[in-house]
């Protein structure tokens, strides 16, 4: 509010200025300037063949033509010109001047942005999203899409259902991944996990973006889904050595609606959220898995 007062006081003077400056500008100029005075003194050629009272034509750098100066030494249409082009410097100036205070005042306060995700993601039991996941990489394109539902402590559950149905899932201890076309599901130790999908489950523990986040920052280079988003990333220290950059899109009301995870490799993995519902109630047990029966399962490292 002080910045766009203080941008709409400095347009009135600066207007003021301009009207001023461009007035003078136009003024003819009645005394001889120095430097362009009579012909005989600023041009070596000779000036005999030429009526008396009038002066040779030079190039003009602006592209059209300037006299010199009359015999009586006052300025000609190209002095005049020479000083309306240096009175246009003032509005560019000003517009200068002006679209830095508007871009100051558009940048995001990072600290206020990254307090009010940690305010509003932290104070929530649970959350349930619609989710579009899209990868890109290694000559790869691929799109999916489902069901998120996350609830405190560290539980989450990715159900997708197109273009293909398969389950990623955790509740807090173990964390499963179920493909039904291949009968195969994968268990690993929720605290060992290293899939890239695990760090959204912070978002409803004690989160603190500017923690997790190494150079957090405003990403001008990325445009917003939405006017009004403000767009962030920062380096994750928990998967550096994984995740060159994760890139945050925050609407107004402090909600994530999109995640961009760069790969050290520089493939990209991007998560849409929409729909979402907070504080549902989600029964405890949608985040256990029992393998049907039938069902290879495999210990180790989950796979995609």
């Amino acid at each position: 509010m002080v910045i766009r007062t203080f941008l709409y006081s400095i347009r009135g003077v600066m207007k003021t200025a301009i009207a001023k400056f461009v007035s003078l500008a136009r003024r003819p100029v009645k005394e001889p300037i120095s430097g362009v005075t009579t012909c005989d003194r600023q041009l070596t050629i000779s000036i005999r063949s030429l009526p008396e009272g009038t002066c040779p034509r030079v190039p003009s750098p602006f592209g059209v033509r300037m006299d010199s100066g009359d015999r009586d030494g006052r300025a000609r249409h190209g002095e005049n010109l020479l000083i309306r082009n240096y009175g246009l410097g003032a509005p560019v100036l000003v517009s200068v001047l002006l679209l830095s205070l508007r871009v100051a005042a558009a940048s995001p306060d990072i600290k206020k942005v990254a307090a009010a995700v940690d305010a509003h993601y932290n104070h929530l039991r649970s959350l349930e999203a619609q989710f579009t996941e899209t990868y890109r990489g290694s000559g790869m394109d691929r799109s999916e899409s489902g069901t998120l539902w996350l609830k405190k402590p560290g539980k989450m559950r990715w159900e997708y259902r197109s273009p293909k149905e398969k389950l990623f899932v955790s509740n807090g201890r173990d964390a499963w991944f179920y493909l039904p076309d291949d009968r195969q599901a994968r268990k690993d130790d929720a605290k060992k996990l290293e899939d890239i999908r695990s760090p959204l489950a912070f978002l409803l523990g004690k989160t603190k973006l500017e923690k997790e986040l190494q150079g957090l920052s405003a990403a001008p280079d990325i445009a917003p889904m939405q006017p009004g988003n403000v767009v962030l990333r920062g380096v994750p220290k928990a998967f550096a050595d994984r995740i060159s950059e994760i890139v945050l899109e925050i609407t107004p009301d402090s909600r994530i609606v999109r995640l961009i995870l760069q790969d050290v490799s520089g493939a990209a993995t991007e998560y849409r959220f929409n729909d979402q519902k907070e504080d549902v109630a989600i029964a405890d047990n949608r985040f256990d898995f029992r393998a049907p029966a039938g069902t290879e399962v495999v210990e180790g490292e989950l796979g995609q």
